[in-house]
C-alpha cells in the first residue's frame, strides 16, 4: 500500500528523544518512518514552515459522560472536541453513571472510541464498585481488557485500609493508581476555597487540609506498597510540598496540574458565577504561583485538563446546588501557553514533554513520541495564531467554560491519528 505523509520544514519538537530543530518527519502506513531532511515525493506533503511539529498530545483525564449523561457529553462529540485542540489520546474517568466497573464497562469505552475515529480513547475503572469506597471494583479483570489505571476521581477513597488493598491490588498488574485526593471529614459540604472570599459570600469552604490529608495518607501507603501512584489535579502549596518530598524520597509518586488551578483564583467566585465552580475548588493567588513553581522545577509531571461538560440548565442553578466541573479541552493547548510558556515558566520543548511524553508514562502507553516505526500520532501547531476564545464554537455538548472571549494564542492546525489526518483547521 505504502500511504506516505511528509510534513516538511517545520520545527520538530520531540521531547523523548531530545529533538528541537527545523527537519521533516515521513510517515509510511501510519509509522513514523523517519526524522529528519528528504528530498522525496511523498503522496501528501504539508508544509509546517514556522510550525511547530510535536508528537500528538495527550490529556490523562478527562470526563466524556457516557454511559449515562450523553446530553452532556458523547464519547463521540468528546473525541471531536479532543482532536480539535490537538489530542490524540485521551483518558476518560470512570465516574460515570453507571461507573466503569468491570471488564464489559471498559469494552464499551473502547469500542465507542473505535467507532467515533477520532483520537485514541483509553479509560480508567473504577477502584471501588459504584465509587462508594467500600468493595473494591473488578480491577483484575478492568485491567486484562486494557484499563489504564484505577481512580474513583470525583470521590477519594475515605477508607485508608480499602486504599492499601486497592494498591496492592494494582502493584500486581503494575497498573497505575489516580485519587481524587479529598478527605470529606474536612470537606464537608464545601463548595469553594475555604478562605476570606468563601467567609464574604457566605459559602461553605472547602479547606485546603480537605487535600493535603489525603495526600499525605496515600504517600504513606506507597511507600508500604510501591504502587505507581498518581496525585490527580493537585490545587494546593500544601500538596506541592508533599510531592516534593515523596519525589525526594523517589517514591513512584506522579502527580498532574489543569488549566483552571494555573490561571484562576477564588477570587473569581465574587459573582456566583457557576462556571468557576469546580473540584478541587480554585485556591489563591500563593496556591497558583506554588503550582507554577512546581512546574518549573520538574515537580508537575503532566497537565491535564479535567475536562468536565455540564448541561447548562444545571449550571445555572445556584452556586450551592450547581454540578462542579469546567469544559476547557478545546482551548487547553492556549490556556497553557497563556500560563507556563508567556510568564516563562517553560519553554516549548517542556511544555510538549508534559502533554506527550511524560503523561503516556503515567498510563503505561507507547505514545508521546516520534521515534522510528512508533504509530504517528502527531500534531501541528501554529504557536503564534492569536484569537479569542468562543465556548458557542466548541465541538463539545457543553458550554461550561469560564474563558468565554479570553484573547489567547496558539492555535492547532492539524491532528494526525495512526498516520490520518482526523483534523485540519481549514476544513
Amino acid at each position: 500500500m505504502g500511504n506516505e505523509l511528509l510534513i516538511k520544514n517545520g520545527r520538530v519538537i520531540d521531547p523523548a528523544n531530545g529533538i528541537d530543530k527545523k527537519c521533516d518527519v515521513l510517515i509510511i502506513d501510519g509509522r513514523i518512518a523517519d526524522v529528519g531532511r528528504f528530498e522525496k515525493h511523498a503522496e501528501t506533503v504539508i508544509d509546517a514552515a514556522g510550525k511547530l511539529v510535536t508528537p500528538g498530545l495527550i490529556d490523562i483525564h478527562v470526563h466524556f459522560r457516557e454511559p449515562g449523561d450523553e446530553e452532556e457529553e458523547t464519547i463521540a462529540s468528546g473525541s471531536a472536541a479532543a482532536v480539535a485542540a490537538g489530542f490524540t489520546s485521551v483518558v476518560c474517568m470512570p465516574n460515570t453513571n453507571p461507573p466503569i466497573e468491570d471488564e464489559t464497562d471498559v469494552e464499551y469505552i473502547h469500542r465507542k472510541g473505535r467507532q467515533a475515529r477520532r483520537t485514541h480513547v483509553y479509560t480508567m475503572g473504577s477502584i471501588t464498585k459504584k465509587a462508594e469506597g467500600v468493595e473494591l471494583a473488578e480491577m483484575g479483570f478492568m485491567a486484562e481488557a486494557g484499563a489504564v489505571g484505577f481512580t474513583d476521581d470525583g470521590n477519594g477513597v475515605q477508607n485508608s485500609a480499602v486504599m492499601l488493598r486497592a494498591m496492592k491490588y494494582a502493584a500486581m498488574f503494575n497498573v497505575v493508581v489516580a485519587q481524587h485526593c479529598q478527605d470529606d471529614c474536612f470537606a464537608g459540604k464545601g463548595v469553594m476555597n475555604a478562605g476570606y472570599y468563601s467567609t464574604i459570600l457566605g459559602l461553605p469552604g472547602l479547606d485546603a487540609i480537605a487535600e493535603e490529608a489525603m495526600l499525605w495518607r496515600d504517600i504513606q501507603l506507597v511507600k508500604k506498597t510501591n504502587v505507581r501512584y498518581h496525585a490527580q489535579h493537585i490545587s494546593t502549596a500544601g500538596s506541592v510540598e508533599l510531592i516534593r518530598a515523596a519525589k525526594k524520597m523517589s517514591l513512584p509518586v506522579t502527580c498532574e496540574v489543569t488549566p483552571h488551578h494555573l490561571l484562576l483564583t477564588d477570587s473569581c467566585c465574587a459573582e456566583y458565577d457557576t462556571n468557576y465552580k469546580v473540584n478541587p475548588p480554585l485556591r489563591t493567588d500563593k496556591d497558583i504561583e506554588a503550582l507554577k513553581e512546581a512546574v518549573r522545577e520538574g515537580l508537575v509531571d503532566a497537565l491535564a485538563t479535567d475536562h468536565a461538560p455540564h448541561l447548562q440548565s444545571e449550571k445555572e442553578l445556584e452556586f450551592l446546588a450547581a454540578p462542579f466541573g469546567i469544559a476547557s479541552l478545546e482551548c487547553a493547548l492556549s490556556l497553557y501557553i497563556k500560563a507556563l510558556l508567556e510568564p516563562g515558566v517553560l519553554d516549548w520543548p517542556g511544555l510538549i514533554k508534559l502533554m506527550t511524553a511524560n503523561p503516556a508514562k503515567i498510563i503505561g502507553v507507547d505514545k508521546g513520541t516520534l521515534g522510528k516505526g512508533k504509530q504517528a500520532d502527531v500534531t501541528i501547531i501554529d504557536p503564534d495564531f492569536e484569537y479569542t476564545i468562543d465556548k458557542n464554537k466548541f465541538r463539545s455538548k457543553s458550554r461550561n467554560c469560564p474563558y468565554h472571549g479570553w484573547k489567547v494564542k496558539g492555535r492547532v492546525l492539524k491532528t494526525i491519528v495512526g498516520g490520518e489526518i482526523r483534523f485540519s483547521a481549514d476544513d
